[in-house]
């Protein structure tokens, strides 16, 4: 099925409507949107990848500018790590966990540092040259076996140019005889996305500053296009200069890591503040969140909401605290994931050289943000809240529609209809036949009497409707229409 949405028309298993995507719920009547941000408690730090021990590759710093992936049963994560070499050197070293919040370091026995093997480096190129971030692409079903895992990295090597490499097993790299590939780029981000390469950072050659989010694309992941798409900025746009400092001001740092999930990409990027002194120390930094159906083109739901709060990050203890960053800042890497009825996300604190372990981030399944109905004495007569999906080709195919929803009651309710794309109703899918959920839950089925599916030629739309005299009781975190 397709969903146009601004997107590229691309078949589709399942589309998801999250409440934060204006543009795949483009039609909105008496509702609004509430986004649930993370924040780490004084004390409650969960470091989830900690210092490895002395004489370890990573026993200084653990730095977050790499990658989680699923892979078969585990999850797998590349992240950069300093050891005790003399000035800023990091390699990209290996963990695997099975419930995202407990990580194994292996003993991969590839690379030889401080005269041992006995490490979880990878082998790319045997550990000569300071990475400074890496972003991992993995396809099992790629037809060329040798590169299911692809790398994009920046470099020494390259002065920092970013540079491909190609793996079987995620484990030793091969790089790109064609490196480097592409320009300046500081990346925190990539995905495919309806055939196509991106890459997500801060960089390219536009006005206003390097720290904006700005892609790269490219079809075969050696030819990358040497423009890129400013996808979204953050500093006040007038005839002087946005910034007064390279450092000053709202910026966009390392743009952002990407979640696609087929018909809109969501985005966690660097939610730069600087001070108007230009002085990076005074520098504070949440993770914000942004969303994008092209890959390209990315805007806030609610402008500088932090999805991930830097607030008491790594504070343990009052009135100490920690004194190895003074204001309050993170980075992000690529990286979500869902693990039972959760969705994970890991970060780290910012700048790396005070990073002490990657942390992790966690909400019920998809549970970013909701749309809760207007009280009844904010409606005009004669309307009900409401939300209209924009229109879906099921290309013929039955697909079953299923809601994450919460405060289901006595008092409020959901009722859902399918309309034309035209808005006109479709028979047997009226409000009147809808059957709704009985109970609230993370992915509960809507059906209509005699009719469990959805079926119908041309594109359709979804309608939900709020009611009950206390609708306002109702949380929408997501709509789910997948084919079956």
């Amino acid at each position: 099925m397709y969903i146009e949405n601004g997107g590229p028309r691309q078949q589709l298993d399942e589309i998801v409507l999250f409440p934060f995507d204006d543009h795949s719920i483009p039609l909105q009547c008496g509702v609004e949107l509430h986004l649930q941000g993370h924040m780490t408690p004084c004390g409650r730090t969960r470091i989830a990848v900690d210092l490895g021990e002395e004489g370890a590759p990573d026993s200084e710093r653990v730095v977050y500018y790499g990658t989680v992936h699923r892979v078969g049963d585990e999850l797998w994560m590349w992240y950069l790590g300093q050891g005790q070499d003399a000035g800023w050197f990091e390699r990209v070293c290996f963990a695997t966990s099975t419930d995202g919040y407990n990580w194994h370091k292996p003993n991969l026995g590839l690379v030889e540092y401080k005269g041992s093997r006995d490490n979880n480096l990878v082998d790319l190129n045997q550990g000569s040259h300071h990475v400074q971030s890496c972003v991992v692409y993995y396809d099992p079903d790629d037809p060329d076996p040798d590169r299911k895992f692809r790398m994009l990295f920046q470099s020494r090597k390259y002065d920092s140019s970013f540079a491909a490499a190609f793996s079987a097993d995620g484990l030793t790299w091969r790089e790109s005889s064609s490196n480097p590939v592409g320009s300046w780029l500081e990346m925190a981000g990539g995905t495919r996305h309806n055939g196509c390469y991106y890459v997500c950072g801060q960089g390219g050659s536009h006005a206003g500053g390097v720290r904006q989010l700005v892609s790269h694309i490219s079809y075969d992941f050696e030819n990358w296009s040497q423009a890129s798409c400013m996808g979204m900025r953050r500093s006040n746009v007038t005839q002087r200069s946005p910034v007064s400092g390279s450092s000053a001001g709202e910026q966009i740092h390392l743009g952002a890591s990407l979640w696609n999930r087929g018909n809109v990409i969501v985005g966690f990027y660097g939610m730069w503040n600087g001070h108007h002194s230009n002085d990076r120390r005074l520098v504070t930094m949440d993770l914000g969140l942004a969303v994008s159906n092209d890959a390209l083109h990315y805007r806030e739901p609610i402008a500088d909401y932090p999805i991930v709060s830097a607030a008491e990050d790594g504070w343990q203890e009052l009135p100490y605290g920690n004194t190895l960053v003074n204001y309050p800042a993170l980075i992000q890497g690529q990286g979500f994931e869902q693990v039972g009825d959760e969705t994970l996300y890991w970060y780290a604190p910012w700048p790396e050289q005070s990073s002490d372990g990657v942390r992790v981030a966690s909400w019920p399944r998809d549970r970013l943000g909701y749309l809760q109905a207007f009280t009844a004495d904010r409606m005009r007569p004669g309307q009900c809240p409401h939300i209209v999906s924009a229109p879906i080709d099921l290309r013929g195919e039955p697909a079953q529609l299923a809601l994450n929803i919460d405060g289901l009651g006595d008092y409020s309710d959901i009722t859902a209809e399918i309309i034309s794309g035209q808005l006109e109703p479709v028979p047997g899918y009226s409000a009147a036949d809808c059957i709704p959920p009985s109970a609230s839950g993370l992915s509960q089925p809507v059906a209509w009497q005699g009719r469990s599916t959805v079926q119908h030629d041309g594109p359709v739309r979804i309608r939900l409707n709020f009611s009950g005299i206390r609708a306002e009781d109702i949380k929408l975190f997501a709509a789910y229409m997948k084919t079956v």
